[in-house]
């Protein structure tokens, strides 16, 4: 029986074809003869795979693009090289409905209602000459940003430099008397964002050149805080010695050949208070300026004796007031923090403590009210928490609060154009759909709109 299996067993064996490898070149027999015989089907898939190769170069092109983009975006030192060889081809510059991109204006002071809507080119030696109490934080981020010195020319910025300007150089009135309403004491309000701190900073530039003279304030929370604080009982406010001597050297940066040729006009003399970390002077609690001395001589007064500083912080601003040979305009960003509490407190007992209002400092009492007949600009920054006030504050005119707004739509269209050409946004993806949802998306407000332009998809 066994012997009858194995016969069995032997003739299959020789009978059946090894079916792995017949069927190998069974395979291979087959797709040669599909391929060989039928130039049909070989032209077709040939002619597919033509096709599909420009296509698949267009999307390795596209990719490549795309990579070269977000490297600009990442890789500074790239895109500072793109941005250099971008500037020696001027069909770059170009806005939106193919109007110009930068202006032509040299100076703030020949800005037109045409420029509305363009770029004003600046140095950063030229900004840091004339502003040389610090550059605005907006400022700043929006050139580190966009790689370059360059701000928008806005209406609500026009508006403002205009409303001055015809207070020094009244324009011929109608002959009916009715003409522009001017103001001399203004509150810039608004959102966050809205660019009132540029707009001040753009209006101290112009003033500058205009030859005035301009108090510029660009930090005015640095009033209200740090340093020493002491109570004078001879005013009933607190000093700040170390606030009040940066104030005067602030002043002096500009400004200096101008108090040269301007001579004090109060005689008395400037009372004394504590030194900073020094304390009181023996003996002595007021110091006489000579006869003859210029507004130079009294700051110079201020800097030099630290017991003297905030009375001649005090001084300085009555003498503003008589200053008559040349405009004199005070400006003074974050003006909102001094309408709340500083951050510094008096002991009451033991176990509690006071805040102290920002009123009750010598320097802020001094600079605060717009109560007067002298130019004056306030810009409010809702960026340092100070929270909301109520309409009508004290000390200030009831028709001093202007609402400055954000970005309009075509102002944000040439905003989107503008970090196109700065290569914040790739231009592959760059359409009127892509910036109009940007502009939606952070409803007008320029430091959301900068932030989400590389994420344009």
């Amino acid at each position: 029986m066994l012997r009858a299996i194995l016969r069995a067993a032997t003739a299959a064996s020789r009978t059946a074809p090894d079916r792995s490898i017949p069927a190998v070149f069974a395979s291979s027999k087959l797709s040669s003869s599909n391929y060989s015989s039928k130039n049909t089907k070989s032209s077709l898939v040939k002619a597919k795979k033509a096709k599909s190769k420009p296509d698949a170069k267009s999307e390795e092109a596209s990719a490549a693009a795309a990579d070269d983009g977000l490297s600009d975006l990442l890789d500074e030192e790239a895109r500072d090289r793109r941005l250099a060889e971008d500037d020696k081809d001027p069909s770059l510059d170009v806005g939106p409905n193919g109007r110009a991109l930068f202006t032509s204006a040299t100076t703030i002071s020949q800005l037109s209602r045409k420029d509305t809507c363009t770029y004003m080119k600046f140095s950063t030696e030229g900004l840091n000459a004339v502003l040389p109490e610090g550059l605005t934080a907006g400022m700043v981020k929006e050139f580190e940003e966009s790689r370059r010195s360059a701000l928008l020319v806005r209406r609500s910025f026009l508006d403002l430099r205009d409303n001055f300007r015809r207070i020094v150089d009244p324009p011929l009135r109608s002959s009916d008397g009715k003409g522009p309403k001017v103001l001399k004491q203004i509150v810039l309000d608004g959102p966050v964002s809205s660019g009132k701190s540029i707009a001040l900073a753009m209006l101290v530039h112009w003033a500058r050149d205009e030859g005035w003279l301009v108090f510029y304030v660009p930090r005015g929370r640095d009033w209200t805080h740090g340093g020493f604080f002491y109570k004078n009982p001879q005013t009933g406010f607190w000093d700040t010695p170390v606030q009040a001597a940066n104030i005067l050297q602030d002043f002096l940066k500009r400004n200096e050949s101008h108090l040269k040729q301007l001579t004090c006009q109060i005689s008395d003399p400037i009372p004394l208070g504590e030194g900073a970390g020094v304390g009181w002077m023996k003996g002595v609690d007021s110091m006489a300026m000579p006869e003859g001395s210029t507004l130079y001589d009294l700051v110079q007064t201020g800097m030099s004796h630290t017991h003297a500083a905030v009375g001649v912080v005090v001084r300085l601003r009555k003498e503003l007031s008589l200053v008559k040979d040349i405009p004199v305009l005070i400006a003074v960003d974050q003006y909102n923090s001094w309408f709340t509490f500083t951050e510094y407190e008096e002991a009451v007992t033991v176990r509690s403590c006071r805040p102290i209002h920002a009123k009750e400092l010598a320097t802020v009492n001094a600079f605060r009210s717009m109560m007067h007949n002298d130019m004056m600009v306030g810009a409010f920054s809702h960026s340092t928490a100070v929270g909301k006030l109520r309409q009508e504050l004290p000390d200030v005119p009831k028709d001093a609060r202007i609402y400055f707004p954000r970005y309009s739509l075509e102002e944000a269209a040439t905003v989107s154009h503008y970090y196109l050409r700065q290569r914040l946004v790739r231009r592959e993806i760059f359409s009127d759909e892509n910036w109009k949802k940007l502009y939606y998306l952070s409803n007008g407000n320029g430091a959301e709109m900068r932030w989400l332009a590389p994420l344009m998809r």
